[in-house]
């Protein structure tokens, strides 16, 4: 197996292992912490430290410690917010949510930079275009990463699923699930009755299981990259202050700035997923239990996807795989408007979810590998400032989610949405307006060297 791909793997797997852990965890927070709106604060904390890690840190620690122990160091923050799930209290895991959200922001600029250099460097080697061998790494990234959120789902799942609730849901329950939620009725429901502390504890001891090995794979068996040993060695070292605001710096350029609406969204979009979907609909009309299988099918359609799409963008361009997303996120945003959740339709519950993988895979592949080619030599800050923006979108979606109904919180995604592919549009044309005058003057300097050697 060639080293580049081998490298890439070694991430994937060390991601699947950390955020098998997580991505369960997220899914819960909202139900199983419901008191006093906790599980959702803790969210908003978490995108909140991202946000605030987002605009210095992975620039800075990536040029310290390299992408390996960035990563490292990263995963061992996730850790720290298992543990504190262990005694859930606002001051245990709010905490523990803030430092998860310092190190999110470095984790994922030193994994998008890490497959970008593992990219390019194999395309050198092989001889083929950079962005080609790029997009593969990361849809076999996404596919494998992806899955993490069936295997956690599935986990919380078979655990909470040893003392199903099989009382039916009351009628005037049902009436304020979905997009006539909101939240005016707080008291807990049998549907939504917290599971017994033997089964958290349980569920928590294996994610915490699974974050530990993530943190040893990587340690032991990922190579260091040395793309900034190499740019160290011919550049001047450049100052502290340079490097903290290199994230800032880049918002200077066009496309950047009309880019940011992306990362917003998709902020936007998983808030949603993870903070409303599961409460207001699938824990609302179907009991707690569901949630896990629920995001399974999530989970599944956005790794078979990520897949898929890194291998179709070959031949249809990124162009029509956004297209794809926006058409389906619309689609289904307006038919969550519509719906009302009835227990008595329970696989459309499950083809909502799945749905909302097709598209989430377009953003999660499409907007690293659109950032890194847009920015490819300012790989760090560029993903940074995805990171950022991301975070700024989950950071303001849980902040929100207490005060707003979610037929308004569908409302926001809708218009985000229209105005994302609005400016993502627009850097396309300005990207094909610049290739076609790059492609313009390298015809007019064979004719300028004809006309000088006739001249001669």
């Amino acid at each position: 197996m060639e080293r580049s791909l081998r490298n890439v793997l070694v991430v994937s797997f060390g991601f699947l292992l950390l955020f098998t852990a997580y991505g369960g965890l997220q899914s819960l927070q909202s139900s199983l912490h419901s008191e006093e709106g906790l599980g959702v604060t803790a969210l908003g904390s978490l995108y909140g430290g991202a946000l605030l890690s987002s605009t210095c840190l992975p620039p800075l620690l990536i040029k310290k410690f390299g992408c390996k122990w960035t990563i490292v160091l990263s995963m061992c923050c996730y850790v720290a917010f298992s543990l504190g799930n262990f005694y859930a209290s606002w001051y245990t895991l709010i905490p523990t949510s803030i430092v998860l959200g310092l190190g999110a922001a470095p984790l994922w600029s030193a994994q998008c930079t890490y497959l970008t250099i593992m990219g390019n460097t194999q395309a050198e080697k092989v001889g083929t275009v950079g962005r080609d061998v790029v997009n593969q790494y990361f849809g076999i990234f996404f596919l494998i990463f992806q899955s993490s959120g069936v295997w956690g789902n599935l986990i919380s799942s078979l655990v909470f699923g040893q003392t199903p609730t099989q009382e039916a849901i009351p009628e005037e329950q049902l009436l304020s699930c979905g997009a006539s939620d909101c939240l005016m009725a707080t008291a807990s429901t049998n549907s939504t009755q917290r599971p017994s502390q033997t089964l958290i504890y349980t569920l928590l001891g294996i994610y915490t299981g699974s974050g530990v090995l993530a943190v040893l794979l990587v340690a032991v068996f990922l190579e260091p990259t040395k793309d900034a040993q190499q740019k160290d060695k011919g550049e001047k070292k450049l100052p502290f202050w340079f490097t903290l605001l290199s994230t800032f710096r880049l918002l200077r350029d066009k496309r950047l700035r009309l880019l940011v609406l992306l990362p917003v969204y998709s902020g936007f979009e998983q808030a949603f997923l993870t903070g409303d979907y599961t409460r207001s609909y699938t824990t609302c009309a179907l009991g707690i239990q569901f949630v896990g299988y629920v995001m399974i099918c999530f989970s599944a359609t956005n790794a078979l996807c990520s897949l898929l799409y890194g291998r179709l963008s070959q031949h249809t361009g990124r162009i029509a795989l956004y297209a794809l997303g926006a058409v389906t996120h619309l689609s289904c945003s307006i038919a969550l408007l519509l719906w009302r959740p009835d227990p008595r339709q329970l696989a459309v519950f499950f083809v909502f979810s799945g749905l909302w993988g097709v598209a989430d895979a377009v953003w999660q592949t499409q907007n690293n590998v659109l950032y890194g080619v847009l920015f490819e030599k300012d790989k760090e800050a560029a993903f940074a400032n995805y990171r950022l923006w991301e975070a700024l979108g989950f950071t303001v979606a849980f902040g929100y989610s207490k005060f707003l109904c979610v037929s308004t919180k569908l409302y926001i995604l809708l218009g985000v949405l229209s105005l994302a592919m609005v400016a993502y549009g627009t850097v396309e044309h300005l990207e094909a307006q610049s290739l076609a005058r790059s492609a313009a003057a390298e015809q007019k300097q064979p004719a300028k060297e004809a006309v000088m050697e006739t001249a001669m």
